[in-house]
C-alpha cells in the first residue's frame, strides 16, 4: 500500500513539475507582449483629451477627467483663469452611500449623464444601484435591471438632492428631430415620415408606446426600398418596418414652418448576403443592400420639402446628372447645445431659402445649390470642376444667409473662397502651399474666420494641424495655437475662448486654454502616464523619408520593443494603409495598438509612414497620385522607406522584412508581398479588399476612378477597370497569412476568398484564418488574431514561435 502511495507521490509531482517547465518554454519576447494586452492597458492609461462642456450661459465649462486616481469633474471658469473640482469626491461617496445604501469609495464613483442645467449652477447625473429593480406593483418580474438613482447637485453650496423617481431627468429620444421653436418633432416610422406635438414627445420620453400619443402621418408612399428614416449606410440590415421610431436625416427652417429631407430610391441596388453561422440555434442569412463599382443600380437622390402648417409635401427638381448626390448643409451644432434637451438641426439660409450641395457621381463635377421656398427646382450658383475626383467641405452660411464660405482644392491646395448668396467671388479668403482642412467656426460681428489648416509652418512636420483665424476679406491671417504639435481644438460658442488639446505621438497629451487671440489662459490638465511609465512604456520615434522619386517627403513614426538593444538586429514589419482618405501613420498622441506599438514588443521594429497618393491633407497632387492605379500605386514608396531606414539603422534588417494591414491595408500587404516577392518575406493581410470590383462602390469609384460614357443614344453608363489581388497571388515567393471575419458586411468576405482561389489553382502555400460571428473590426477577437499574427511573423521572421497550445488571455 505505501508503494503504492510513493508512485503517486512521484507521478503528482511530475505533474505538478510540468507548469515550471511549460513556463520555461515560453519565449521571452511573448512575455514583454503580454505585459501589455488590451485589459492590461486598459488600467494603465486613461483620460488624454479634454472634453468641455460649455454652460448655457456665460464662458464656463466643465470636464471629466480620469487618471490613476479615479475620475474628477472640473469646473472651468476662463475669465477668472480657474479651475475648481465640481465634486468633493469624499463628501459624495459618504452621501450616495448614505442614500442608496451601497458602498461607495471617492476613487471609483459610477457617475453617468452628467449634465449642467441653464441656470448654470444646478448639475444632474445618475448613479446604478448594485440591486435590481423592483417590478411595479401589477406587473410580473421580467428582465432583471439594475435601480437608478437620480440626483440634482448645486455646485455654489455643494448641496446634492436625491430625486424622486417622477422627477427625473427625461431621457433624449434619439429619433427626434425638434424643430427651433421647440413645438414640434419630426421622425419616421415603417419608412414613413410622422410628426407629434412636443407635449406627446413629453409623453414618449417616459413611455414611447403610450396610447394617448397623437401621431400625424406625413406620408404613405415609404418602402424599405425607399424610405424615410433609412440610414445612408449600404450596410444597413435592419428590416426597418417593425413600428419603431427613427430619426430623419433632415433640417427645420429657422422658423420651424418648413423641413427638407433627402430620401433615396434603393430599388434598383442589388442585395449582398453573409451568413451567421454561429448565430442560435441555427445559422442565420443577413440580407443588405450594397453598391458595387461600375453597376447601374445606384441609389437615387430625392429632396422634398414639407410645410408644417398644412403637412404638405413638395418635391424639388434637382437633376443634372446620372446617378448624382446630394448633401444638406446644416448649421454646425453649437457647443452649449450638448447638455440641452433639444438640439435642433437647421438648414442653413434664411426662413425661405437653404444651401445644399449637388455631385455627380464621377466627382468630377460639384455645384453649390441653392433652394427658394415656392420655386420647382435648385439652382447652381458656384461649379466646381476638375478631371480628377474632389474633396468637399460643409459650406459656411453667414450674415443671415447673404454670404457663404466656400471650401475648394481648384488651385491644388485646400483653401477658403468667400461669395455672395447669388455664388458671385468677392474674395480669396486663404492661399498659399499649405491645406485648410475645415471651417471651426466664423465670428459674424467681427466678420472673423477661425479654421483649422496644416503644413504652413516652416520646418515642421506638414501633417500637425494648428488653429488659425483671418478676417473674412482675407487680412489679418494669424496662427493661434503655437508649439511643434498636432492640436485638437474645440470653441466656445462665441468664440471667446478654446480648449487646446495637444500632442505628438512622443509626447504627454496636455490641454491649454488659449483666448481668441492666441494667448495661453490657463493649463487645464496634462495625461496621467504614471501607471504606463511603470510598466516600461517608451514613445515611438518620428522619422522623414524619401519616396521612390528621390523628392518628395515622406514622414513615419516607428515603434521599438520597450527592451530596445540597439546592438542586436531586429526583424522590421510596415504596417501599412492605402488610403486614399487617410494613411496609417498617426500624428497626435495615439494609445497602444495591436499593429503598430504591441506589435513590436514580440521582437520588431514597426513602422508606418505615408505615401504618395495618400493622405488628402497635402496638396492635390499629392492626394491624387494613385487615381486610376489602386493597386500598386502606394508600394513603391513603402519599399524605398524600408530601404533608407535599414541603411540609416543598423539594427534593422533587411534581409527580414515583413508588412501588415488590414481592410485597404490588407488589400495593399498581399499585393506587396506578390509584387516585390524578393523583398518582403512575410505578410498579414486583414479584412482586405483584394478585389475593388466588389468592394463598395463609394471607396473604389471615389478614389481609383469611374469613366463616364455617353452611348449615341444618350444613354448613360459607368465603366469602371481595375486590377485586383487575385490576378498576381502567383507571383508569391513568401509567407502569407488572410484574416477575416464571415460575417464582414463592408468588406466582404469574397475578398478574401478570391484569393484563396487564386492561390490554390497557383498551388500556393499560404495561412488562413477565418473569426467567426466577427464584422470588420475583428470584435472580440481582435487580442486572440494579434497572437496569432505574433506567432506568423515570429515563426517567418525570427525562425521561432510560441510552443505554448493556449493563446494568452485578455
Amino acid at each position: 500500500m505505501m508503494k503504492h502511495l510513493f508512485v503517486a507521490t512521484v507521478l503528482a509531482g511530475s505533474l505538478c513539475a510540468a507548469p515550471s517547465a511549460y513556463a520555461q518554454e515560453r519565449l521571452p519576447e511573448y512575455l514583454q507582449a503580454e505585459k501589455f494586452t488590451k485589459s492590461k492597458l486598459d488600467h494603465m492609461l486613461f483620460s488624454t483629451t479634454v472634453d468641455p462642456h460649455w454652460f448655457q450661459k456665460g464662458d464656463s465649462f466643465w470636464f471629466t477627467y480620469k487618471t490613476s486616481e479615479g475620475t474628477f469633474w472640473y469646473v472651468v471658469n476662463p475669465s477668472a483663469r480657474s479651475k475648481e473640482l465640481l465634486f468633493d469626491r469624499e463628501q459624495l461617496a459618504s452621501e450616495l452611500t448614505a442614500i442608496m445604501h451601497d458602498p461607495f469609495e471617492a476613487r471609483q464613483l459610477p457617475i453617468r449623464n452628467l449634465k449642467a442645467k441653464e441656470d448654470g449652477r444646478t448639475f444632474t447625473f445618475e448613479v446604478v444601484s448594485s440591486q435590481d429593480e423592483k417590478p411595479e406593483k401589477g406587473k410580473k418580474s421580467g428582465k432583471k435591471e439594475k435601480k437608478v438613482y437620480y440626483f440634482s447637485y448645486d455646485y455654489p453650496t455643494r448641496k446634492l438632492t436625491h430625486l424622486e423617481e417622477a422627477e427625473k431627468e427625461p431621457k433624449r429620444l434619439g429619433w427626434a428631430s425638434v424643430s427651433p421653436d421647440e413645438k414640434t418633432v419630426v421622425y419616421a416610422k415603417d419608412c414613413n415620415l410622422y410628426r407629434m406635438s412636443i407635449e406627446d414627445y413629453r409623453k414618449a420620453q417616459k413611455d414611447e408606446k403610450d396610447s394617448t400619443i397623437v401621431e400625424v402621418q406625413l406620408t404613405k408612399d415609404g418602402t424599405p426600398d425607399f424610405g424615410y428614416g433609412i440610414p445612408y449606410s449600404m450596410l444597413n440590415t435592419d428590416t426597418l418596418c417593425n413600428g419603431k421610431r427613427r430619426g430623419v436625416w433632415g433640417a427645420w427652417s429657422p422658423d420651424s414652418r418648413y423641413y427638407v429631407t433627402i430620401v433615396l430610391d434603393q430599388t434598383d441596388v442589388k442585395p449582398l448576403w453573409v451568413i451567421n453561422s454561429v448565430a442560435e440555434p441555427r445559422p442565420t442569412l443577413e440580407t443588405y443592400k450594397y453598391e458595387m463599382p461600375g453597376e447601374t443600380g445606384m441609389p437615387e437622390y430625392h429632396l422634398y420639402l414639407f410645410d408644417m402648417q398644412n403637412n404638405t409635401r413638395k418635391e424639388i427638381k434637382t437633376s443634372a446628372w446620372k446617378n448624382q448626390s446630394l448633401d444638406l448643409s446644416f448649421k454646425p451644432r453649437e457647443q452649449k447645445q450638448r447638455d440641452k434637451e433639444f438640439a435642433p438641426s437647421v438648414w442653413q439660409g434664411d426662413n425661405n431659402r437653404f444651401f445644399l450641395t449637388r455631385s455627380s457621381r464621377d466627382l468630377h463635377r460639384i455645384d453649390v445649390c441653392t433652394y427658394t421656398v415656392g420655386q420647382d427646382s435648385i439652382v447652381p450658383i458656384v461649379e466646381e470642376r476638375m478631371n480628377t475626383y474632389q474633396e468637399t467641405r460643409p459650406i459656411e452660411v453667414f450674415n443671415g444667409g447673404k454670404e457663404f464660405i466656400q471650401w475648394s482644392e481648384r488651385d491644388g491646395w485646400a483653401h477658403l473662397y468667400l461669395y455672395d448668396d447669388k455664388g458671385n467671388l468677392k474674395n480669396r479668403i486663404t492661399s498659399g502651399p499649405w491645406h485648410v482642412e475645415r471651417v471651426l467656426k466664423v465670428d459674424e460681428a467681427t466678420r472673423t474666420v477661425y479654421f483649422i489648416a496644416n503644413g504652413r509652418e516652416k520646418d515642421e512636420n506638414p501633417y500637425y494641424e494648428h488653429l488659425y483665424k483671418v478676417n473674412a476679406d482675407g487680412s489679418g491671417l494669424k496662427l493661434l495655437t503655437k508649439g511643434d504639435y498636432f492640436h485638437q481644438v474645440k470653441a466656445d460658442d462665441d468664440a471667446r475662448f478654446f480648449v487646446d488639446n495637444y500632442s505628438r505621438v512622443n509626447t504627454v497629451p496636455c490641454a491649454d486654454l488659449i483666448d481668441r487671440n492666441g494667448n495661453k489662459v490657463m493649463t487645464i490638465q496634462e495625461s496621467d502616464f504614471s501607471q504606463l511609465k511603470l510598466a516600461g512604456y517608451q514613445f515611438p520615434e518620428l522619422f522623414k523619408v524619401k519616396a521612390a522619386d528621390g523628392v518628395t517627403d515622406l514622414y513615419g513614426v516607428m515603434y521599438k520593443p520597450f527592451d530596445f538593444d540597439s546592438t542586436k538586429v531586429y526583424p522590421i514589419i510596415d504596417y501599412v494603409y492605402p488610403g486614399p482618405q487617410v494613411e496609417a501613420v498617426y500624428y497626435p498622441f495615439t494609445r497602444m495598438s495591436v499593429r503598430t506599438d504591441r506589435l513590436a514588443q514580440a521582437g520588431f521594429i514597426v513602422i508606418s509612414v505615408g505615401q504618395r497618393g495618400g493622405h488628402p491633407s497635402r496638396s492635390k497632387w499629392y492626394h491624387n497620385y494613385g487615381y486610376g492605379n489602386m493597386r500598386d500605386y502606394p508600394l513603391a514608396d513603402h519599399k524605398a522607406a524600408v530601404e533608407q531606414l535599414a541603411a540609416r539603422y543598423s539594427f534593422i534588417d533587411i534581409d527580414r522584412v515583413g508588412i501588415h494591414g488590414h481592410s485597404g491595408g490588407g488589400f495593399m500587404s498581399t499585393a506587396a508581398i506578390c509584387q516585390y516577392p524578393d523583398f518582403y518575406k512575410a505578410a498579414v493581410s486583414c479584412a482586405g479588399n483584394h478585389d475593388n470590383r466588389i468592394y463598395n462602390r463609394w471607396w473604389s469609384e471615389t478614389h481609383h476612378g469611374v469613366k463616364e460614357e455617353i452611348s449615341e443614344k444618350g444613354d448613360t453608363t459607368f465603366a469602371y477597370r481595375i486590377a485586383t489581388n487575385p490576378d498576381i497571388v502567383k507571383q508569391l515567393k513568401g509567407h502569407l497569412m488572410l484574416v477575416h471575419g464571415d460575417i464582414d458586411n463592408n468588406v466582404h468576405p469574397g475578398n478574401t476568398i478570391r484569393v484563396v482561389n487564386a492561390l490554390i489553382r497557383a498551388n500556393k502555400r499560404f495561412d488562413m484564418l477565418i473569426l467567426p460571428g466577427q464584422r470588420h473590426g475583428f470584435g472580440d477577437m481582435d487580442e486572440y488574431f494579434y497572437w496569432r499574427m505574433v506567432d506568423f511573423f515570429s515563426e517567418h521572421l525570427k525562425g521561432k514561435k510560441e510552443t505554448s497550445v493556449d493563446i494568452p488571455r485578455r
